[in-house]
C-alpha cells in the first residue's frame, strides 16, 4: 500500500477495506453460529465435549482462513505463487468439522434442524472462503457436486432421512453461492480496481511521452533538413577550398545563412513549446484530466482577452498544475478558476485526494517544477503560492500582472 489513511489512495483504501472484510467474515460467520451449541447440546458428556471439539477447530479453522485468504488474494490479484498447502490444511479441518457434525447428530442431543440450519453451513463457509480464488468456477462447481454428494451419502448412511439428505445438498449449493459471491467477486472487484488504477497512471504517463514526442518530431523536421544541406555545402566548400577556387566563399556563405537559419527556426519551436497558450492549455488540461478519470470544473472568465504574454505565463501554469494533479495524490475532482481582476490576472487551480502533499510537492520531497513557475512568474512581476487548502485539497494560485509587460 502506498501509506496509510492520510496518504494512501482511494485504490489502497478499497484494497484494505476489501481485505479485512474478507478476514473477519469468518470469525463473524462461524462464531456467532457455533457459540450457542455448548447450551443447546444438553447435559451428555459426549455431547458437550463433540460440542467444544467443533468449537476449538473452528477457531482453528478461522485462523487458517486469514493465512489462505491474504496468500489467495496475492495469487489471484498479483499473480503470486498459490497457497497449495494451507488450502490442503483449510479442506482437511472442514471435512472433519463436517465429520464431528454428523458425530454430534449421532448423539441425538440435538435435532436435525439444528443440525442442518445452524450448524452445518457454517461449518463449510470457512472452508469454501479460503479456497474459492485458487481455482477455475468450472473446477470449483465440480468440487461442490462431489462435496454434496459426500455429505448427502454420509447423513443417509448416519440414518438421515431422504429430505435430511436433500437439505445437505442445498446447503452446500447455498455455500458455494455464497463464496462466489462474498470472496470470488471481492478478489475480482479488487483486480479490476488495481487494473482501472493502473491504466491511470499509464494514461498520464502516455500524455507526456506524446508531446516529447511531438516536440522530437518537430525539432527533426526543422533540423533533419538544414544538417543535411550544411554537411553537404561544406563537404564541397572544402574540395573547392582545396583546389583553390574562389566559389569556396560563396559556399561557406551559404552554410552561414542556413545555420543562422537553422538557429532562428530552432528558437521559434522552442518559442512555441515554451510560450504556452492559454486556451489550448486549458483544454488539454480538461481532456488530459478527462482521461484520467477526473472530473474537471473550469471557469475561465476573460481568459481569452487577456495579452498574448500574461496568456503564456498562466499557460505554463496550467501546464505545471495539470502533470503535479496526475503524478501527485489521488485526485477525482479539480477545479479552474481564471479571472482578471484590480490589474491581475488570478490562476486558482484546486483539486482533492491531496493527502499530505506539501507545498513544494510531494511529502517530505522538495519538488523542482512549482519552484521554476515561481522563477518564471517572479520575472514578470508575478506571484505563486500553493498549499494545502484543508479537507485534503490542495490549492496553487497564480497571480499576473497586466500592465507590466510579460516576456517570453
Amino acid at each position: 500500500m502506498r501509506g496509510f489513511w492520510g496518504k494512501q489512495s482511494q485504490v489502497a483504501k478499497i484494497d484494505l477495506y476489501m481485505r479485512v472484510t474478507l478476514y473477519v467474515l469468518p470469525w463473524l460467520i462461524s462464531l456467532g453460529a457455533l457459540t450457542p451449541l455448548t447450551e443447546e447440546v444438553g447435559r451428555d458428556p459426549g455431547a458437550v465435549a463433540l460440542a467444544r471439539a467443533l468449537l476449538a477447530l473452528c477457531v482453528a479453522q478461522c485462523a487458517v482462513a486469514m493465512h489462505t485468504i491474504r496468500h489467495s488474494l496475492a495469487h489471484y490479484i498479483d499473480g503470486a505463487p498459490a497457497p497449495w498447502c494451507s488450502a490442503a490444511v483449510a479442506l482437511t479441518l472442514g471435512g472433519v468439522s463436517v465429520g464431528l457434525v454428523m458425530a454430534l447428530q449421532a448423539t441425538g442431543e440435538i435435532g436435525d434442524g439444528t443440525v442442518m440450519i445452524q450448524i452445518l453451513p457454517y461449518t463449510l463457509l470457512t472452508t469454501a472462503m479460503s479456497t474459492f480464488m485458487l481455482s477455475t468456477l468450472r473446477r470449483l462447481a465440480l468440487g461442490t457436486v462431489v462435496a454434496a454428494a459426500l455429505i448427502a451419502g454420509a447423513l443417509a448412511a448416519g440414518g438421515a432421512g431422504a429430505g435430511l439428505a436433500a437439505g445437505g445438498v442445498v446447503i452446500v449449493v447455498f455455500v458455494w453461492l455464497f463464496a462466489l459471491v462474498t470472496t470470488r467477486s471481492s478478489a475480482w472487484f479488487m483486480a479490476v480496481i488495481r487494473e482501472l488504477d493502473l491504466s491511470r497512471d499509464v494514461s498520464a504517463r502516455l500524455a507526456v511521452a506524446e508531446e516529447r514526442l511531438r516536440f522530437g518530431r518537430d525539432m527533426h523536421d526543422v533540423m533533419g533538413r538544414n544538417l543535411a544541406v550544411i554537411a553537404l555545402k561544406s563537404e564541397l566548400a572544402v574540395q573547392l577550398a582545396r583546389r583553390g577556387r574562389p566559389e569556396a566563399a560563396d559556399q561557406m556563405a551559404e552554410v552561414q545563412r542556413i545555420a543562422q537559419e537553422s538557429q532562428r527556426e530552432v528558437r521559434e519551436v522552442v518559442r512555441g513549446y515554451r510560450a504556452a497558450d492559454l486556451p489550448a492549455e486549458l483544454e488539454g488540461a480538461r481532456g488530459v484530466l478527462s482521461a484520467a478519470g477526473i472530473d474537471c470544473l473550469m471557469d475561465r472568465g476573460t481568459g481569452d482577452e487577456l495579452p498574448a504574454g500574461v496568456q503564456s505565463a498562466l499557460g505554463w501554469v496550467v501546464r505545471e498544475a495539470t502533470t503535479n494533479v496526475l503524478r501527485h495524490g489521488d485526485a477525482r475532482t479539480c477545479t479552474v478558476r481564471l479571472a482578471a481582476d484590480a490589474g491581475r490576472a488570478v490562476l486558482v487551480v484546486e483539486n482533492d485526494g491531496a493527502g499530505e502533499i506539501s507545498a513544494t510537492g510531494t511529502a517530505g520531497t522538495p519538488g523542482s517544477g512549482l519552484a521554476g513557475l515561481r522563477e518564471r512568474l517572479s520575472a514578470v512581476g508575478g506571484t505563486l503560492r500553493a498549499g494545502p487548502a484543508g479537507d485534503g485539497r490542495f490549492r496553487l494560485t497564480a497571480e499576473v500582472p497586466l500592465v507590466r509587460e510579460v516576456l517570453r
